[in-house]
């Protein structure tokens, strides 16, 4: 099993930045892939970022230019730091941590955190 919690939501201003983390504890190491997906109201879970164990790195169009995801394999910890935010990037954003090594950025993932708020203002 995999614990994942998240940290560094909030409500923000458009044009303004976050910075998200995500702390891996339990059956993890720096072989995993590990991502962000994100969930509007009335929207499904969509894929935000994703980095391999290898640092190969993948994002949505979305936030292309935006977004930039990285990890520290000592700490296992993901970070993804959010750029220019808009009001569509408002959103629960979720950590999330594959089931088997050697993943790419895109998954599948299998293991999820509970979600950090994002809000941003127009």
């Amino acid at each position: 099993q995999v614990h994942l919690v998240e940290s560094g939501g909030g409500l923000v201003q458009a044009g303004a930045s976050l910075r998200l983390e995500c702390l891996a504890a339990g059956r993890t190491s720096e072989t995993y892939a590990m991502g962000w997906f994100r969930q509007a109201p009335g929207k499904e879970r969509e894929f935000v970022a994703g980095i391999s164990w290898g640092g190969d790195t993948a994002y949505a169009d979305s936030g292309k230019g935006r977004f930039a995801i990285s990890r520290d394999n000592r700490k296992n910890w993901v970070i993804l730091q959010m750029n220019n935010l808009n009001p569509d990037d408002t959103a629960t954003y979720y950590c999330a941590h594959s089931a088997a090594p050697f993943v790419p950025p895109r998954g599948p993932y299998a293991y999820w955190g509970r979600g950090t708020q994002v809000t941003v203002s127009s």
